[in-house]
């Protein structure tokens, strides 16, 4: 990894500009925002300016220009960002329906697509490399970045979460990415890890300002287009699997809404409070620990990710024992984190008479707004 960094060193440099840019940057959109009246209050005694994501943009174009190769790939993907930061800052300014923001999402993902970033083949453990074709390919790459986009939009509930986890995204990319080859994945990946750590200076709680929609759908269609471009089209026999494993928890606080909507009979697309942030602070846990918590959580999915991708269990065709049982057990890990996160949420609540008395509040008062 050291030499791959010594060849690359546009990795870490793209990760402090970016860090150093949005640290900068950030009070300056916050002005902007006041002075526009776009503010968003999470609680009852403070408003908060909403346009973080403009200085994240600008944290993130500016070393991907200096420090990525200037391929048709990288031009996709940095017209997507815009597209995606404007289609964003809209929603922010305006507010828009639910259906205009998803076809602004899908126009924003034809972009890289149409560039040349798209899923033409990947590679299934103990199965090898399967190829797919255009019409197979390409609308499963838009929805895989329309989906990540929203469920980092989901996600974007309390402070700094959703930075804290595409913060963690972004370093695991970045390591895997350069670890396969991939130097133009790694360092936008890089670049992500560092414009999230600056933003999260003054967006953890209490937050001076949120990302809104412009920062949430930037980082979403950033991460989901790297994953791409990066991990899955690669020979690596489980590359399937690293994105999901760094993404799981945007994707299953996702699944579980869906699901929960679906139950109900309410519309997917409408809002609610039953992500996984909402229901800890409905337990009783602070925007602090909850956020920790979440965080947590993320990063033992992401180690999952690195140990499968560093840890030589399986060589030359061969199962190597010791190797083979550290993977197991950092595996082991991370599902216990998740089986962990799901008994807090449900088995706690079910032994809780006041919990169940306030989901069944919280689902009643949906229920007739979505009547």
């Amino acid at each position: 990894m050291l030499d791959e960094l010594r060849d690359t060193p546009e990795v870490l440099y793209g990760a402090g500009l970016a860090l150093l840019i949005v640290l900068l940057a950030t009070p300056v959109a916050g002005t902007l925002a006041r002075r526009f009246d776009i503010v968003r209050s999470r609680d009852a005694e403070r408003d908060v300016p909403r346009l973080g994501g403009l200085a994240l943009f600008v944290g993130i174009v500016a070393p991907t220009l200096a420090f990525v190769g200037h391929t048709s790939e990288m031009r996709g993907l940095l017209l997507g960002a815009t597209a995606a930061t404007a289609i964003g800052a809209l929603d922010d300014f305006v507010g828009l329906r639910w259906w205009l923001k998803l076809l602004g999402q899908v126009g924003t993902a034809m972009i890289p697509v149409a560039a040349g970033i798209w899923i033409d083949h990947f590679t299934f453990p103990f199965v090898g490399v399967h190829g797919l074709s255009e019409w197979v390919g390409k609308p499963l790459t838009v929805l895989w970045i329309v989906a990540i986009m929203n469920m980092v939009n989901f996600l974007d509930g309390l402070d700094g979460l959703a930075a804290g986890v595409c913060a963690i995204s972004g370093g695991t990319f970045a390591v895997i990415a350069l670890s396969l080859g991939k130097p133009n994945a790694a360092i936008v990946s890089a670049v992500v890890f560092g414009a999230c750590l600056g933003f999260l200076r003054h967006n953890f709680y209490p937050a001076q300002i949120f990302m809104g929609d412009s920062g949430a759908m930037l980082l979403g269609f950033t991460l989901g287009t790297v994953a791409v471009d990066g991990l899955l089209k690669t020979a690596a026999t489980v590359a399937l699997f690293f994105p999901l494993l760094v993404l799981a928890v945007p994707i299953m606080d996702t699944g579980f809404v869906v699901v929960r909507r679906l139950k109900y009979g309410q519309p997917i697309t409408a809002p609610d409070r039953e992500h996984l942030h909402y229901r800890f602070l409905r337990y009783g846990f602070s925007q602090r620990r909850t956020t920790l918590i979440i965080w947590l959580w993320c990063a033992t999915l992401a180690g999952a990710a690195l140990a499968t991708r560093f840890i030589p269990f399986r060589e030359g065709g061969r199962w190597h024992t010791w190797p083979t049982v550290a993977v197991v057990a950092i595996g082991l890990v991370a599902v216990l984190a998740s089986v962990t996160i799901i008994y807090v949420l449900e088995i706690l609540k079910l032994a809780n008479p006041r919990a169940r008395r306030r989901e069944a509040k919280v689902r009643e008062v949906e229920q007739r707004k979505s009547a």
